[in-house]
């Protein structure tokens, strides 16, 4: 697969949300049913989607209401998409209405390095998260765009300070709606000590800015370190207000959700001790060198069932 990061930026600013038709079964319907009334929702962002359907050769987007119907089918809760225009959300709200999926999270990109493009981003931001409020979303997760995807050019001293500045801003307009903003990261904002990821925090109102704490991008950007890991959750773990959920195996992206380089029972187990209980978002996806054994629905089931497993306790009173 070509660099995930991009695909997912190209994904954004493309993706088109039309209709199609497929139903769930009355079986799977009741599995999901019984799922939400354990207590613990589980989520699963757009990108995953994306991508598992990508290697059929199909178009989530093109048929988004088959698609929606896969992501009941497969047991799971909500829905996280990405959007960048407020129409996608009226376009979209109504069809997890239709298969009875939440939206309690948002991704939208941004770009706040750069003092001429920082103010019209945030409203943009701002113009789509109020859409999305009207729809039961909560948490709006943004990662600030780096300079070029797949670059090695760095941010400078006077980026991340105007970065973080803006990010603060974001956070205390999306505060006094009633929303709640968490910052995310890729492996990118890990290089040279993590400036950019830890400035971010640093430098930010932890009422403003919380952490959307994907845990594969902290260990892969760190040189698949467990440590660096485990020490941001000490750091910021007071702060993780959602979890992105993915799985590999020697490095590669694993087709799903399970046993493999991360500790998760540990991270469960730690979130668990401190009494943090994110919303939980899988975001298993597929890059060169997964496994290719079953088909979209399949994995995803498989994933969820784990994440339930895994996160029992998440869905009881702390």
């Amino acid at each position: 697969m070509a660099d995930p990061q991009t695909t997912r930026r190209a994904f954004l600013k493309s993706a088109v949300l039309t209709t199609g038709a497929l139903s769930v079964s009355p079986t799977l319907a009741r599995s999901n049913a019984r799922g939400r009334a354990a207590g613990l929702h589980v989520a699963c962002n757009s990108y995953s989607w994306t991508v598992f359907y990508g290697r059929e050769s199909r178009d989530f987007n093109k048929s988004l209401d088959a698609g929606l119907a896969d992501v009941a089918a497969s047991g799971l809760d909500g829905f996280e998409p990405g959007a960048t225009d407020p129409a996608q959300i009226d376009r979209l709200a109504p069809l997890l209405k239709k298969h009875g999926l939440g939206m309690r999270s948002l991704y939208v990109n941004s770009v706040l390095h750069e003092p001429d493009k920082a103010q019209a981003s945030i409203a943009s931001v701002l113009a789509v998260a109020k859409r999305a409020q009207s729809a039961g979303t909560r948490i709006i997760v943004t990662n600030p765009s780096p300079i070029a995807w797949g670059g090695s050019q760095n941010k400078s001293d006077e980026h991340l300070k105007r970065q973080a500045a803006a990010l603060d801003e974001l956070g205390a307009k999306l505060r006094g709606l009633g929303l709640v903003l968490a910052y995310h990261n890729h492996d990118v904002e890990l290089r040279h000590a993590a400036r950019e990821f830890h400035h971010m925090m640093v430098g930010t109102d932890p009422a403003h800015v919380t952490l959307c704490l994907d845990a594969h991008w902290v260990y892969r950007g760190a040189g698949n370190s467990q440590v660096a890991l485990f020490d941001i959750l000490k750091l910021y773990g007071s702060r993780i207000t959602e979890l992105h959920l993915r799985q590999s195996h020697e490095g590669v992206w694993a087709e799903t959700f399970g046993a493999g380089d991360i500790d998760y029972p540990r991270l469960a187990e730690e979130l668990n001790r401190l009494r943090i209980r994110p919303h939980i978002v899988l975001e298993q996806a597929v890059e060169k060198g997964t496994p290719n054994t079953m088909t979209s629905v399949e994995a995803f089931r498989k994933s969820t069932q784990y994440v339930r497993r895994l996160f029992a306790d998440f869905g009881k009173k702390a």
